[in-house]
């Protein structure tokens, strides 16, 4: 089920209509309304700046998602924060003949929410695992040392 956050609505009927027309985006999405993505914790605002514009009449959305999120290493357990910049595109269509077509975004009722399509891309764009730093060494299997840190006598 589609988890619903914090609204960003943009109304597109004068995109649609008028070739050419564009709109610029540059805001925040706070923390306090990424509580609910779960699994995720951000330590700042994500910021979204793009455009939307339509370019012989195929309007397109365009966007980068910068923010920085609290991890927790997978392989050592050391807690960070790490920096984050993604950048999305998508075709946004004002109906489809076929139901079933995630390549582009149907804007119901000529508007489309932001901040759910902003969330969904972020959670889809992430890396399964976290590290610290791509080399991690881990955790000793017998004592729970840091092997980033120091070398333990278990393995020797």
């Amino acid at each position: 089920m589609l988890q619903r956050f914090s609204t960003m609505i943009i109304n597109l009927k004068q995109l649609f209509n008028i070739t050419g027309e564009r709109k610029n985006i540059d805001y925040n999405i706070t923390p306090d309304e990424l509580s609910d993505v779960n699994g995720l914790s951000f330590a700042s605002p994500v910021h979204i700046k793009g455009e939307i514009c339509n370019r012989a009449g195929i309007v397109t959305l365009e966007f980068s998602a910068d923010f920085t999120l609290h991890i927790t290493c997978d392989r050592c357990l050391k807690e960070l924060d790490r920096n984050f910049s993604y950048c999305f595109c998508h075709t946004v269509v004002s109906s489809l003949d076929k139901e079933d077509n995630d390549e582009y975004i149907v804007a119901e009722k000529e508007s489309i929410d932001l901040n759910d399509i902003a969330i969904m891309d972020l959670i889809l764009e992430m890396p399964s695992k976290q590290l610290c730093k791509d080399d991690c060494k881990g955790l000793c299997m017998n004592c729970g040392c840091d092997l980033n840190e120091s070398e333990c006598n278990c393995l020797k």
